[in-house]
């Protein structure tokens, strides 16, 4: 129906959904959306790209969810594919957020040519680096509960809240958190859930206002362009941010996949068509 033939797609990219994978969330081995990898794979041999691209959280190869992501490895090597799984740090490649990701890449065997990752090659970028110059837009304060807390907190800090509120350091999240960036470092992992409520909030706080982080200064943060448009509520934008892949890692990755995979891969499938 694509109009595209057998073994002539270049890079078959997609990617299974990750809430069942997340250390955010309850990480139930039995939950369905840890099995759609399976519709990838369908379309895989049938299409039989020459390179394969695929991105999840880092809680896939954590804990019990191992399992699952060695399934993964075999099948996708059963389709006749050499695959490398690695954890990328986006701080490593321009990003102004520790946001850790599994990426795998495979080549088609065939073509004799191993896969890759890109190497990081930037400093990290830290939050007072990327927010330079940046007019937050909509101003979302702390109120309540959460204003008080949030005055005691330290930046780096941060306030978890389950039924009663305790103090922590970027500890595991259960319920709601709110976390006070740090200037001199990088965002930690923006998550996709916001809460303003004056209760039990969660989100990201400036590192010496006491309101949470504006969409303008979010986009800075996930190393979207200035003049991406996002629709929708405050906390769908934020959503939308938090369940992305910040777009210079995957520029790093697509650079990497076109200059020293397919490039080499085109030559050798160009060669064996003519012979």
């Amino acid at each position: 129906m694509a109009g595209i033939d057998v073994c002539e797609l270049d890079l078959f990219e997609g990617s299974p959904p990750c809430q069942g994978f997340s250390t955010s969330g309850k990480r139930k081995f039995s939950d369905n959306r840890n099995q759609l990898f399976r519709e990838y794979v369908r379309l895989l041999r049938g299409l039989q790209p020459k390179t394969v691209l695929m991105e999840n959280v880092s809680g896939m190869v954590k804990g019990k969810m191992k399992l699952i992501f060695a399934e993964i490895m075999r099948e996708l090597k059963a389709c006749g594919y050499q695959v490398s799984a690695r954890l990328l740090n986006a701080s490593h490649y321009g990003v102004p957020q520790a946001r850790e990701r599994i990426i795998f890449i495979g080549v088609r065997s065939d073509l004799g040519i191993a896969p890759s990752h890109p190497l990081g090659r930037f400093a990290p970028v830290t939050v007072k680096e990327a927010l330079r110059e940046c007019m937050p837009s909509e101003i979302m304060p702390l109120i309540g509960k959460n204003l008080a807390r949030m005055q005691l907190m330290r930046p780096g800090a941060t306030h978890k809240e389950k039924h009663r509120a305790s103090i922590a350091v970027f500890g595991k999240v259960n319920g709601f958190t709110l976390l006070r960036l740090k200037w001199h470092a990088p965002s930690p992992t923006i998550l996709k859930t916001v809460s303003v409520s004056p209760t039990f909030g969660a989100g990201l706080v400036m590192p010496d206002e006491n309101r949470y982080v504006s969409i303008a200064e979010l986009k800075r943060l996930g190393s979207f362009p200035d003049q991406f448009c996002l629709e929708g509520s405050f906390e769908e934008r934020w959503a939308r941010i938090g369940n992305s892949v910040p777009p210079l890692l995957m520029r790093a990755i697509a650079q990497h996949l076109n200059t020293e995979i397919l490039s080499r891969v085109n030559v050798a499938f160009n060669t064996r068509r003519a012979a």
